[in-house]
């Protein structure tokens, strides 16, 4: 029993309400846990799926816990996130090897997270951007729910910057609608070769609520093969500080839409 409680409470604290909301109303509508199965497409494409094997795994061995009642704890655990989340908690963020020894969460997972979370404004900073197709499905459905999209990315070597591939061209191609700025270092002028210094912080802010600070580029190599690192920032000022930051520094010209 206490395992699934434990399975219940991280699904709180990782799920946005919305969607804890929606599983819940599923399992409330089946007969009994054996109909487990026509819950899982409601937990989304990018869902933990060694979550929702827990989660199924700890409802049969307490068998005694009728739909009912898991989706009532699915919303206290929920709820109680929310309060959580206005008081502030960081969790730690990582790709690379696992040694199923420290639970942690795939920097995929949290930079959708991210994107789903926005209602309005999405900030992302990255040193290069390739397509990578979770990503770029999160951000194009943000933007169908209007939420404005910018993004800071490192120019290429053609324009004056260090990385060798076109970010800002793939991005503006995916994301048509997306704002798009670069860093002239030291000029802020375009085609004016820099001094020094590239885009090499990476981060996403929604809303100025829910922060991502991350070592790992918008890349498949980072999404999946590489040892990234980095933090999940719920609450607290963090996050709207580095929004009002990120605001500052287009607001002030120090980045430049392109």
């Amino acid at each position: 029993m206490n395992e699934l409680w434990q399975v219940i409470a991280e699904l709180g604290l990782e799920l946005h309400p919305d969607r804890i909301a929606a599983i819940a109303s599923k399992i409330e509508s089946l007969g009994s846990l054996e109909q487990f199965a026509l819950v899982k497409p409601v937990f989304g494409p990018n869902a933990d799926k060694y979550m929702i094997g827990r989660l199924d795994s700890a409802w049969r061995n307490a068998e005694q816990v009728r739909p009912g009642e898991l989706a009532a704890a699915l919303r206290g655990a929920s709820a109680t996130a929310v309060l959580h989340e206005r008081r502030g908690s960081v969790e730690m963020v990582w790709t690379g090897p696992s040694t199923g020894m420290v639970p942690v969460r795939h920097t995929e997972q949290v930079l959708c997270e991210v994107i789903e979370s926005a209602r309005n404004r999405l900030f992302i900073v990255s040193f290069v951007a390739y397509e990578v197709a979770s990503i770029t499905k999160a951000l194009q459905d943000a933007v169908g729910r209007q939420v404005q999209v910018d993004v800071l990315l490192e120019s290429s070597t053609e324009h004056g910057g260090k990385v060798t591939v076109d970010s800002v061209r793939t991005m503006k191609a995916v994301i048509p609608s997306a704002r798009v700025y670069v860093w002239y270092v030291g000029t802020g002028k375009k085609g004016v070769a820099p001094v020094t210094g590239s885009v090499h912080a990476k981060c996403a802010v929604s809303d100025g609520k829910l922060a991502f600070i991350t070592s790992a580029n918008l890349s498949t190599a980072a999404m999946e093969r590489n040892m990234e690192l980095g933090v999940l920032v719920r609450g607290g000022h963090l996050p709207a500080e580095l929004h009002r930051h990120l605001e500052a520094l287009v607001a002030t010209e120090t980045v430049e839409r392109v």
